[in-house]
């Protein structure tokens, strides 16, 4: 019987990993999140029912999902000094995790990263526990999701948009500077997975999302907050910035088929895009889902808010080319998903 481990699985990508381990497998799954940004598992599983087991809920008629509300940091502290903290405590029958995704980390969005730094750097303290322990503990596979946040912003300026590609990370040369520190944590998480890799064994992948959206992600992120206030039809319509930075959108679904196909084929520690290699605009953005709403109204550019870098997309022909990988959602399907359930939920409120 397989378990696997998906640390922050109540997070935007980790609930939506979760999701599909249940409905694409018979595997088990830990889930583990402090709830600090995620969403409790009544509120994302359909047809939830629940019973204790000490400290965990074993969610589900089948009981195949188990639940540890906390730190991450504190599970794994368990886990270095008992390898079969599960096995020994809950009396959970398996021999070694199968896969582990580790989504656990202090996020948010341009206000969380620029806003409060420091404790986004929270983060270099979670990935070196989990790092010290799946190379001693060696997993079956192992997930480490970086970010486009680790790219170098000096090509991610004002005065011409550069399509970001795998090899402008070299940790043989010289690195460039992140964004901020959550970059900076991303980054550093990259070079770990690659030592656990070359120095441990362990069989790690680690991909590079770009802007990764959905009908479920929460209003702090500005996909879903902009649909939101499109389903309200706000007028005039308020925009980060000037409206002009841009993104690379992908659709949680393809990032989750990105995600499968990485596992099945890097081993190394190496890094991967997620993108579809398309520069999308905020005011773009704002067009398509004002337009859904039957509107158009007057921008307005609130310069005084944190924008970081101006254009970030992704590259993906090394990812076309050698995984014959693209993402299946255009954007205007994708946005008009996120803006069909925003509708909704204006309507219930």
């Amino acid at each position: 019987m397989k378990f696997h481990l998906v640390s922050g699985a109540c997070g935007f990508v980790g609930r939506n990993v979760v999701k599909r381990l249940l409905n694409t497998t018979k595997d088990n799954v830990i889930m583990v999140d402090d709830l600090s940004v995620g969403i409790h598992p009544s509120e994302w599983l359909t047809d939830y029912t629940c019973e204790k087991l000490k400290d965990i809920e074993v969610i589900g008629k089948e009981k195949r999902l188990y639940y540890w509300q906390g730190d991450f940091r504190k599970i794994l502290l368990k886990l270095n000094e008992n390898h079969n903290y599960f096995q020994n405590e809950y009396g959970l029958q398996f021999d070694k995790f199968a896969d582990v995704f580790h989504f656990a980390a202090i996020v948010g969005g341009r206000a969380k990263i620029d806003g409060d730094p420091m404790m986004v750097a929270l983060d270099l303290s979670i990935d070196a526990e989990f790092f010290y322990w799946i190379c001693r503990y060696k997993p079956g596979r192992v997930l480490y999701p970086s970010s486009s946040a680790a790219y170098p912003i000096s090509l991610q300026s004002t005065t011409g948009a550069i399509a970001l590609s795998e090899g402008d990370i070299d940790f043989k040369k010289n690195l460039g500077t992140p964004d901020m520190t959550y970059g900076w944590t991303k980054l550093t998480g990259e070079f770990l997975a690659q030592i656990a890799a070359k120095h441990y064994g362990v069989k790690i992948c680690c991909i590079r999302p770009f802007s990764g959206y959905g009908e479920d992600q929460d209003l702090t992120y500005p996909v879903p907050a902009i649909a939101a206030r499109a389903a309200k039809k706000e007028d005039p319509f308020e925009v980060w910035g000037s409206g002009k930075q841009g993104r690379d959108f992908v659709h949680i679904d393809d990032v989750i088929d990105c995600i499968q196909m990485a596992m099945d084929n890097i081993t190394d520690g190496s890094a991967i895009n997620i993108g579809s290699g398309k520069l999308t605009s905020f005011l773009e953005i704002i067009d398509l889902f004002t337009e859904f709403a039957g509107y158009k109204p007057t921008v307005k550019p609130l310069l005084d808010k944190p924008v970081g870098v101006h254009s970030r997309y992704a590259n993906m022909t090394y990812v076309n080319n050698t995984y014959n990988w693209y993402p299946k959602i255009s954007t205007r399907e994708g946005m008009r998903r996120v803006y069909e359930a925003a509708c909704k939920k204006v309507e219930k409120k």
